[in-house]
């Protein structure tokens, strides 16, 4: 009810720029040519959770026709270049939509095409409203003096599917439609066609309803568009109002930035269905690899979705904890088929931060209630399965015994830190790296004073600050380098400290356990434009390691928007506030397309800015909205 009665009242103190997602056009570039088969290189739009996706037209050959629908189940796929193409003949001569005045736009939630000469005018919308559903809105007026015989067409590549004079359907897809005057179909397509006689000033309206069930569960709802379109309007105007309520001092750019932001993680957002219990957000919609709800991913989401749409950073949470097992442990990842879940690790333990931040936005005190003790029991779990010698520091590890896996729970792959690491068997169903990881650790750490948090809203004892200040002094003995000024890995029964310097080594400045001079060591390593201070700070590895590799490493060298923030953040919690401003104006300057119509990606290059790997990125686009709301 809290987070209710602020979304209400933003709305009302806040109608002008930042509120009105009309003034945000274009966050986006969502023009591709007519795509077709698995490669997904369009930017595409998607809503309210809804299992299909769509992109504007490029080429002027296009107009009047949507791209896609993109669909997404375990993998994505076109399942048409575009599935609903308009044609408009008047008085039997067909209408060429570019001849006039032609306007392309992506708003916040609604992709728009408007078409005007003088004597008509076209203008198509296209909203979602549910999970399921999308509505295809088309408006013709007459705006000559006669009255005109309008002929508006409809037709589309749908292979496998069956069309009739009220809709098509197949391939989980569906399409209603008024109906039609004559239908023409076959196993490729379809063409179906309305008739009317449009007076001077004449209108003609048609609504179209797109519903893709992966699950096979349509709703065959019933809409009005133009109620649709108003409640789809003032929801967008409210995330806007929200987080700009919260980021006050954005320049025009950074607020763009913000809004694209806002529309990477909402357009990545997956409404329940099948074996996902709770609506989550996929990792990106252009890799297929990532068709699925993945752990850390889902706390760093929470923790920039909060600022704007709390009801989903819970929800995205709960889809995790839906499959926490009989010990604690939350799995990598799920999928709508639960047997291809991955429960051969987990990720670092972020989720009591993810809750946290999603609390302070929201105020939920029963979402805190109702998460804690999964959190205690999944904190529990690192020190029972992933601690081999019982020395109170863990280890990533595996449920498997391989080492892939164990480097895949750390969430750095391939980092070079785990190169030399080898498997110890801790028990029948866990193994450990036999390495102790201090950004493990400095997680555990920081998880304790946020379980410390949890527990005072919910009104429950524990003495998880003093377990924090018990394992505060094990991480300062154990980690820190002196000779290197810097915090870094233990290879377990071995002297000395891994030679490898990447994020992990100022996690603890983000968890708060550095000592003043331990913090102002790591700081003078993150200000030296030959190891940290790139074009685009702070890559996962130092620029002066021989192993460091930007485009063929991915954990080697690029920079990771998570770890960036953090570090930035680490650097405000010791009073290095300009230094962290000076690193987050080069990303923004230096990192490809962000302040432009490009895609948010994965990863960047430290020294050239070049975007890399998945575009469309969930947790760079959560972190980006965390970064501008330090400014």
């Amino acid at each position: 009810m809290k987070s209710i009665l602020l979304f209400i009242i933003l709305l009302t103190v806040m109608p002008g720029a930042f509120a009105q997602r009309a003034r945000f056009p274009d966050v986006l570039d969502l023009r591709t040519g007519m795509p077709q088969g698995r490669s997904i290189e369009a930017n595409v739009f998607s809503d309210m959770g809804a299992w299909h996706a769509y992109a504007l037209p490029l080429e002027e050959g296009d107009y009047g026709a949507f791209a896609g629908p993109l669909v997404m189940d375990m993998n994505g796929r076109w399942l048409s270049d575009a599935v609903s193409r308009l044609a408009v003949t008047v008085n039997g001569q067909r209408v060429n939509l570019a001849e006039g005045k032609a306007a392309i736009h992506y708003y916040p939630g609604l992709l728009e095409q408007s078409f005007d000469s003088k004597g008509w005018s076209v203008k198509q919308q296209l909203i979602f409203v549910s999970g399921r559903e999308a509505l295809l809105h088309t408006r013709i007026i007459n705006r000559g003096s006669k009255p005109v015989q309008l002929q508006v067409e409809y037709s589309g590549k749908v292979k496998g599917m069956a069309a009739d004079k009220q809709g098509l359907q197949g391939r989980g897809f569906e399409i209603n439609w008024p109906m039609a005057d004559a239908i023409t179909s076959d196993s490729l397509g379809y063409s179906a066609v309305w008739k009317k006689t449009l007076q001077p000033g004449g209108v003609y309206t048609q609504t179209q309803r797109h519903s893709y069930a992966p699950d096979g569960k349509h709703p065959h709802g019933k809409y009005d568009f133009a109620a649709e379109l108003k409640r789809n309007e003032r929801r967008w105007n409210g995330y806007l109002a929200t987080y700009f309520s919260r980021a006050k001092n954005l320049n025009a750019a950074e607020s763009r930035l913000a809004v694209k932001c806002m529309v990477t993680l909402i357009t990545n957002w997956r409404s329940a269905s099948k074996h996902i219990l709770h609506d989550g957000v996929f990792p990106s919609v252009n890799y297929q690899g990532f068709y699925g709800v993945w752990s850390w991913d889902s706390w760093k989401q929470a923790a920039g979705i909060g600022m704007f749409f709390p009801q989903l950073a819970k929800n995205n949470i709960r889809s995790m904890f839906d499959y926490q097992d009989e010990y604690g442990m939350i799995a990598d990842c799920i999928y709508a088929d639960k047997d291809e879940n991955n429960w051969r690790d987990t990720k670092p333990p972020l989720a009591a931060w993810g809750v946290w931040e999603v609390y302070k936005h929201s105020g939920d005190r029963a979402f805190v209630r109702e998460m804690l003790p999964r959190l205690i029991r999944y904190h529990e779990w690192w020190f029972r399965h992933r601690d081999h010698d019982q020395n109170g520091l863990c280890e990533y590890g595996s449920t498997d015994g391989t080492r892939i896996a164990a480097a895949w729970e750390s969430g750095m792959d391939n980092a070079v830190r785990f190169d030399s690491a080898v498997m110890l068997q801790n028990n029948k169903s866990a193994w450990s790296l036999n390495q102790e990881s201090v950004d493990l650790n400095a997680y555990l750490y920081a998880e304790k004073l946020y379980l410390a948090r949890l527990c005072a809203v919910a009104g429950e004892k524990n003495n998880f600050v003093q377990q924090a200040e018990e394992l505060k002094q094990l991480i300062g003995n154990r980690f820190y380098d002196n000779s290197a000024g810097y915090f870094r890995d233990r290879m377990l029964g071995a002297p000395g400290h891994v030679p490898a310097d990447g994020p992990e080594g100022w996690i603890p400045l983000w968890a708060g356990l550095a000592t003043r001079d331990q913090a102002a060591a790591v700081k003078k390593k993150m200000e030296d434009t030959a190891r940290f201070n790139t074009r685009v700070p702070l890559p996962t590895l130092s620029a002066d390691h021989p192993a460091f590799d930007p485009m063929k490493g991915y954990w080697r060298g690029p920079v990771w928007l998570d770890q960036f923030a953090f570090g930035t953040e680490g650097l405000r919690n010791y009073g290095y506030r300009a230094l962290a401003a000076v690193l987050e104006a080069k990303l923004l300057a230096g990192a490809e397309g962000v302040l432009t119509d490009q895609p948010v990606y994965e990863n960047y290059h430290p020294l050239t800015g070049k975007g890399l790997n998945a575009r469309n990125f969930s947790w760079s686009a959560a972190h980006l909205l965390m970064i501008l709301k330090n400014k």
